[in-house]
């Protein structure tokens, strides 16, 4: 491994062995769906920085990755729509904490008696070469793992999970983002990175990134404040601005015309008529607001009516609406 990965594993290693509850997470709030107890040890190692666990995704008994385990909670969270054995595929390259993970999840066992913790298969596994076959997993995910890999690396942890995918499989993801410019010091801070801070990249880098491996679809669903970095505690003469993001990459075929990307912008036709057909596949009901990609958006403003309303960016899509 290269020295910031190196740093990385030894904070994991560290975190596994020494809970620690600020050490990434946001204030998130947890899943208590009926019949699910989440013991208080995996909250205390929730280290994500929102959550990849919804239940639109998980219908029909999907086949579900999990790259970077942490105390286990995502897994159980997930188990809980496959309770089947071997439903849920957990990969670390941190041994301590897929020791850790074992260990809390009898303690699930013991507070929830549908859970069993042969449904989760713990691998030891590299997020870059993952122990995985292709096209073999319906919803794969990661929480606050993509943004401590440099360029290189993320390309190819990316590139991993579009392998196993199935096709239309979805990669579901929480990451922190920057719009702001870091200096060389915050960016090659090894420990920052580790720390879920450094690594922060733009949004529109961040998708870029996920539609050039060739998702053909990406949905941004949420975008909430993060971190700040300071003159006073961090390597920068400005205050910067750290924001976590919760995203869908699914594993569409690639339009010819380019990725779809939702990032919460919705159409309203306000004219005379019952509604409005652009003969492009978007039919707008008189009032209705539906939502559109910004592909769509783009495709509607250039007709330049006075009747269509385009709203900006809300970067938050629940489904629904057409590109």
């Amino acid at each position: 491994m290269s020295n910031y990965l190196n740093t990385t594993h030894d904070v994991y290693k560290e975190a596994a062995l020494t809970p620690d509850v600020g050490l990434c997470c946001t204030t998130n709030p947890i899943w208590e769906l009926p019949g699910l107890k989440i013991p208080k040890i995996m909250q205390e190692m929730n280290y994500g920085c929102g959550s990849t666990v919804h239940a639109r995704d998980l219908t029909n008994n999907p086949k579900m990755l999990y790259v970077g385990v942490g105390g286990g909670m995502e897994l159980l969270q997930f188990s809980y729509f496959n309770r089947e054995k071997n439903g849920v595929i957990g990969i670390d390259v941190v041994d301590e904490m897929l020791e850790a993970s074992r260990k809390n999840f009898k303690e699930a066992e013991a507070q929830n008696p549908w859970f069993k913790s042969e449904f989760v298969d713990l691998k030891k596994g590299d997020a870059l070469n993952l122990p995985v076959p292709d096209n073999s997993i319906d919803v794969a995910a990661q929480n606050c793992l993509f943004n401590i890999f440099k360029t290189d690396d993320l390309k190819k942890a990316i590139a991993e999970m579009y392998r196993v995918l199935k096709p239309h499989g979805k990669l579901v993801m929480s990451d922190p983002t920057c719009e702001q410019t870091m200096n060389d010091t915050l960016r090659n801070d090894d420990r920052l990175r580790a720390l879920c801070l450094s690594g922060s990249l733009p949004i529109a880098e961040y998708v870029k990134m996920l539609t050039d491996a060739g998702f053909g679809t990406i949905e941004i669903r949420a975008r909430k404040p993060y971190r700040i970095l300071d003159p006073n505690h961090y390597p920068t003469e400005e205050l910067i601005y750290i924001e976590s993001i919760e995203v869908a990459a699914i594993k569409d075929p690639m339009p010819a015309d380019g990725p779809c990307i939702f990032t919460g912008k919705a159409a309203i036709y306000y004219g005379d008529q019952d509604f409005f057909d652009d003969n492009a596949g978007h039919v707008l009901v008189q009032n209705q607001p539906l939502a559109i990609c910004d592909k769509t958006a783009g495709d509607l403003a250039k007709l330049n009516r006075n009747d269509i309303y385009i709203s900006e960016s809300t970067f938050h899509y629940d489904g629904g609406g057409c590109c």
